[in-house]
């Protein structure tokens, strides 16, 4: 199994980890075992130490006891007593230092009986106003002299035994002594090895990837260039140019890539010449509808006022009712194929950008479809925007004549108010009329569709999907808020920088 760049050198540094850690450990343990031995030793030392001189103590309390009994001199006891609590405290730390040696403690505590016997003897010899013969005194000398043969008989056995196993530890740290630097030494130059074969085995992969990374930045830029390439298509496409075309012949996924968009920028050349021809199709088709279908509506109005004019004392009160519905829809049918032909037209006719101070704006517009029965309300802080003007009063216009024409009362206020967001203006037009149901609110934007009975207000359903239209092709939003009873309030969008600026 091949193992990647990374693998190898992960692998080959826990190996060197694992031979680093193994060498520690096997230092560890031999330094450890290297400080036991010498502990060890030390503390033979030490018995071999304390035994001596509690044996020498005990002589020299024997000799002040001698001395006193020669010279009757007092000041060889305080000597006498200071080493017989010597002599008690040796014993105590030979007890502790050889609590792990059964047989030295036996000897120990056979030592102790005869040290003990010993101050018993010098004791008898010490009694004030003793009553000891010369014969009793010799006598008790003589037991003094052979306890103490066998004090040193004991130290002896004990400081033999200690001296032999002082021998068997000294081989022992002798041997870990020899032990524990080859141990480094060898695991040491493991190590070496070991990274010195990584290290190799790491130049090489480095190498042969830095071979690899110099052959992928050739094809890195090269397939850049020609990323770059079908990028420029992509933006001369978005600008309307179609007939741009790509030279790519490579056999691979840039190459079929390119063979793709030059079919695409075929396929719609192809398609936006079908689609301007339709357009001039349905420009002129607009025009004959506008000058073929309002001529003979406007006759129509016309024979209707004849009527009313020629024959008003002939007519009867329900035919007069039936000419003025005739003139009601005959006007409903020229706002419909009014509202049509602008519904068409909304974005294939160009933007003409200019500078709009909006408040002056409302106010034309409230001057030509608000009534005098209402009262508009303007605040003063509205903004001055370079966008297309007639774009902008087209929406202003729909949403004030509709909320006139809905008006349950005839009469009311209506509110504009303008909040100012990051990339946009965001515009309100609220009345206080009947207001919509919530299930009515997207409704109401599509095209032909109305709430109100159409033979009780001549409504075309065409003014709001204009609008929705035109805030479309802004890239703007309108939305609204409304209740039954509360009035209405529409909501929309307008871009700081139109469109139309932005692709310029």
């Amino acid at each position: 199994m091949q193992l990647n760049l990374n693998t190898k050198i992960l692998l080959g540094f826990a190996v060197a980890a694992g031979v680093l850690l193994l060498t520690a450990v096997a230092s560890f343990l031999s330094i450890r075992q290297l400080a036991v031995q010498t502990r060890h030793v030390e503390h033979t030392y030490r018995v071999i130490q304390e035994a001596e001189q509690m044996t020498s103590r005990v002589r020299d309390a024997e000799s002040r006891v001698r001395g006193f009994l020669l010279t009757a001199d007092t000041s060889y006891l305080q000597t006498y007593n200071t080493s017989q609590r010597e002599i008690e405290q040796s014993f105590e730390r030979l007890d502790r230092m050889m609590a792990d040696n059964p047989r030295q403690v036996v000897r120990l505590d056979s030592m102790r009986v005869l040290v003990r016997q010993k101050f018993n003897n010098m004791e008898l010899l010490l009694k004030p106003n003793r009553a000891v013969t010369s014969s009793s005194a010799q006598t008790i000398l003589d037991t003094g002299r052979q306890t103490m043969r066998a004090i040193y008989t004991m130290f002896e056995d004990i400081k033999q035994s200690e001296l032999t196993l002082l021998a068997e530890r000294n081989r022992q740290q002798n041997i870990y002594e020899t032990i524990t630097p080859i141990t480094i030494i060898v695991s040491a130059t493991l190590a070496i090895l070991i990274t010195l074969w990584l290290f190799q085995k790491i130049s090489r992969e480095i190498s042969a990837n830095e071979k690899l990374q110099q052959e992928l930045a050739a094809i890195n830029q090269a397939t850049s260039q020609r990323i770059q390439i079908i990028e420029n298509l992509a933006n001369q496409v978005v600008q309307g140019d179609y007939k741009v075309k790509i030279k790519d012949k490579e056999k691979d996924s840039l190459g079929n890539l390119a063979t793709s968009l030059n079919r695409m920028t075929q396929t719609l050349d192809d398609t936006f010449g079908a689609l301007q021809n339709r357009n001039r199709e349905l420009d002129q088709f607009a025009y004959v509808t506008s000058h073929d279908l309002k001529a003979p509506l406007r006759g129509v109005v016309t024979v209707v006022k004849w009527i009313e004019d020629e024959l008003a004392t002939e007519l009867s009160e329900q035919m007069r009712q039936y000419l003025g519905m005739m003139k009601g829809r005959l006007a409903r049918l020229e706002d419909l194929i009014n509202g049509l032909l602008a519904y068409a037209r909304i974005g294939r006719t160009e933007q003409k950008l200019e500078e709009v101070q909006v408040q002056q704006l409302v106010e034309e517009v409230r001057d030509m479809v608000v009534p005098p029965s209402f009262h508009l309300e303007i605040p003063t802080s509205l903004p001055l925007l370079v966008t297309d003007r007639l774009s902008l009063q087209q929406v202003f216009t729909n949403l004030l004549s509709n909320a006139v024409k809905y008006h349950h009362r005839g009469q009311g206020t209506i509110r504009v108010s303008c909040a100012e967001a990051k990339k946009e203006y965001e515009f309100t037009v609220a009345d206080d009329g009947p207001g919509i149901a919530p299930e009515y609110h997207e409704k109401i934007f599509l095209i032909f569709q109305t709430l109100r009975d159409r033979n009780t207000a001549e409504s075309t359903g065409i003014g709001l999907s204009i609008v929705k239209k035109i805030l479309d092709e802004q890239k703007s939003t309108i939305r609204v808020v409304s209740e039954p009873g509360q009035g209405t309030a529409f909501i929309f969008t307008w871009p700081k920088v139109s469109v139309t600026e932005k692709a310029i």
